[in-house]
This record gives structure tokens, sequence and C-alpha cells, in this order.
């Protein structure tokens, strides 16, 4: 395989609860008012050390989107997915964004999320009001 090259942030950041591998910095947060199939979610507008999936049409909550999952380069394991084009006007906002699933990262505090298996939303991506 090769040598593996990761970046390493400086500051408040969210890593891989796995492996530890850098994702984000708190500033690069969008929006904390996402969900997804196991609970809370967070849309950055940038992120690091993953790998891009196929892309594929997915309807969600608030519309169809073209996505592709996202995964760790440090273990591999699925944290998410990046909006590669919202088929509606009022989604276009998330377009070239990210989704860090909060029960699949660690937050800056080094603490992880942990699922709520009595309130599970069904589907994702579901803003709230």
């Amino acid at each position: 395989m090769g040598r593996l090259f990761l970046i390493h942030l400086e500051g408040r950041i969210y890593s891989c609860k796995h492996c530890q591998t850098h994702f984000a910095l708190y500033d690069d947060i969008v929006s904390k008012s996402f969900h997804c199939r196991h609970g809370k979610a967070y849309l950055f507008s940038k992120v690091v050390n993953v790998t891009e999936g196929e892309k594929e049409e997915r309807m969600m909550m608030t519309g169809l989107h073209t996505v592709a999952d996202i995964f760790c380069v440090g273990c591999g394991s699925i944290v998410g997915w990046k909006y590669e084009a919202a088929h509606e006007k009022s989604q276009k906002y998330k377009e070239g964004k990210f989704i860090l699933e909060r029960f699949k990262v660690c937050g800056p505090d080094g603490n992880g999320y942990w699922v709520n298996h009595e309130a599970q939303v069904t589907g994702s991506d579901a803003e709230d009001a």
C-alpha cells in the first residue's frame, strides 16, 4: 500500500472515535442542527483525512441529493457523507459541504456522542426547526 500522510489539525478538533485521526475544526461547523439515522450530525464547510465513496442519488428528508459517503483514511470507517449536489433550490447551500455523524466522532473535548436508541430519527438529513 504506501505511506499514509495525515493532516494534523491544531485547536478544537473533531476526530475519529476509533483511531483518533483528525477530521475537522470546530470553527468549520456550518450547522449543528442535522440528524441522521443514528442521532445528531454536524454540517462542516471542510474536512480532512477522509476518502470519498461513489456518488449516488439519495432521497433525504429535505429532498433528493447527490452524495458520496466519506471514510476515515486511518481506519476506513464510514463517518458521514459529502453533498455533491442538491436538486432543490433551497438546499443548494449544502453543496460541497460535509456531514460528520456525531456518534462516529469525538468532539473537541475528547468525548464521543452516544446514540439514544429510544429516540432514533428515521431517515437522514432532518434539520431542527
